[in-house]
């Protein structure tokens, strides 16, 4: 069982930056990979980036050179670094953790997720 609570959503002028943390609690954290997707209401939760257990990553074409995934194993954090943001990266934002081994980018394959954090990129 894994735990997770997103913080570090905002309102942020385009071209700006925001750093997302996900604190994640129960000892299997550092065997799952972790993910990050967001939603926009009306549609489906999209995939934005993923991290696996060895440190292997994957960004959506949308996202890819603008945002970072990092894991801490030992703090049980993972973090998206945005940069560059523009204002279709406006959604409420999803930590998620899957027993998956690899670099999953579908959300069925998560079994675990946060509650969501609001990023409101302005024009």
């Amino acid at each position: 069982q894994v735990s997770l609570v997103e913080s570090g959503g905002g309102l942020v002028q385009a071209g700006g930056s925001l750093r997302l943390s996900c604190a994640a609690s129960g000892r299997t954290f550092s065997s799952n990979t972790m993910g990050w997707f967001r939603q926009v209401p009306g549609q489906e939760r999209e995939f934005v980036a993923t991290i696996s257990i060895g440190g292997y990553t994957r960004y959506s074409d949308s996202v890819k050179g603008r945002f970072t995934i990092a894991r801490d194993n030992a703090e049980t954090t993972v973090v998206l670094q945005m940069n560059s943001l523009k204002p279709e990266d406006t959604a409420v934002y999803y930590c998620a953790a899957s027993p998956v081994y690899g670099i999953p980018q579908r959300a069925d394959d998560y079994a675990y997720w946060g509650q969501g954090t609001q990023v409101t990129v302005s024009s």
